[in-house]
C-alpha cells in the first residue's frame, strides 16, 4: 500500500511514516515544503537500510497515495484538507487531528460541535471514507523502532470496514487497535490527549498512554 503522510515531516506524522515504511509499505511525506518532505524521507530511508519512503508536496502526495494520513496541527487541519481535496475521492483518509489551542496544550478545548475528525467527514461528504486514529500515542514512541509500544490506539469511524482496516495498519507496526465505534465517538480520544499532556507534565514521562482491559488480544 502506498501511504501519504500530510504532515509527515512532523513528530507524529514522521513517526508513523517511518513504522510504516519500516513494515513494508510505500510511504510518500508530505508538506507544505517540498524540500523539508525530501530531507525527512531520507532520514527514514537512513534508518530502516532501503528506499521505502519519498517527499513531495501534500496535492501530490495524496494524489500518489491508496490511502491518505492528516497529521497536521489542528490549526491547520481543514484548510489542509481543502488544499486536497481533489485528491481524496473514493480513498481513506486517517485523521490524527486533536484539537489543542495553545498555550493551555493539557486542557481540553473541544471545538463546537465536539469531534474536530467528524467535522472532516462533514466536509467531505461520502466521497471520502474518514477514520480517527493515532491521536493519544506519542511520537516519542513511534520513533524507537523494534521497542515495544506500551499503548493502544482508538479507531472511531462511520464506516466500520474503512475503521477495521486502519486496526490492521495500527497493529501492523506494534500497537494494540481497537475499533471504537462510529466517527462521532473520536470525541474522547481528542479530548484525551490533553489529559495525557497533563500527566506527562505532572509525572516527568515523555509518553503516558492508554490500555483497553477486558477483551482479549490476537
Amino acid at each position: 500500500m502506498t501511504i501519504a503522510i500530510l504532515g509527515g515531516a512532523g513528530k507524529e506524522g514522521s513517526g508513523l511514516a517511518l513504522r510504516w515504511a519500516d513494515a513494508g509499505h510505500r510511504v510518500v511525506i508530505g508538506s507544505r515544503d517540498p524540500a523539508r518532505a525530501v530531507e525527512a524521507a531520507a532520514e527514514i530511508n537512513a534508518a530502516i537500510g532501503r528506499e521505502a519512503a519519498a517527499g513531495a508536496d501534500n496535492m501530490s502526495a495524496a494524489a500518489a497515495a491508496d490511502l491518505v494520513v492528516l497529521a497536521v496541527p489542528y490549526a491547520a487541519q481543514r484548510a489542509t484538507v481543502e488544499g486536497v481535496r481533489t485528491s481524496l475521492a473514493g480513498k481513506i483518509l486517517i485523521d490524527v487531528t486533536v484539537p489543542l489551542v495553545p498555550p493551555k496544550v493539557s486542557r481540553v478545548q473541544l471545538p463546537e460541535g465536539g469531534s474536530a475528525v467528524e467535522a472532516i467527514q462533514k466536509l467531505l461528504g461520502g466521497d471520502v471514507r474518514v477514520v480517527s486514529a493515532f491521536q493519544n500515542i506519542s511520537a516519542h514512541h513511534l520513533k524507537h523502532l523494534g521497542a515495544e509500544i506500551d499503548c493502544d490506539v482508538l479507531v472511531c469511524a462511520d464506516d466500520k470496514e474503512a475503521g477495521e482496516l486502519v486496526v490492521g495498519l495500527a497493529r501492523e507496526i506494534g500497537l494494540g487497535a481497537f475499533y471504537g465505534g462510529v466517527l462521532a465517538n473520536s470525541v474522547v480520544a481528542e479530548a484525551l490527549t490533553s489529559v495525557l499532556i497533563a500527566l506527562n507534565q505532572r509525572y516527568k514521562v515523555p509518553g503516558a498512554g492508554i490500555r483497553i482491559t477486558g477483551i482479549p488480544r490476537d
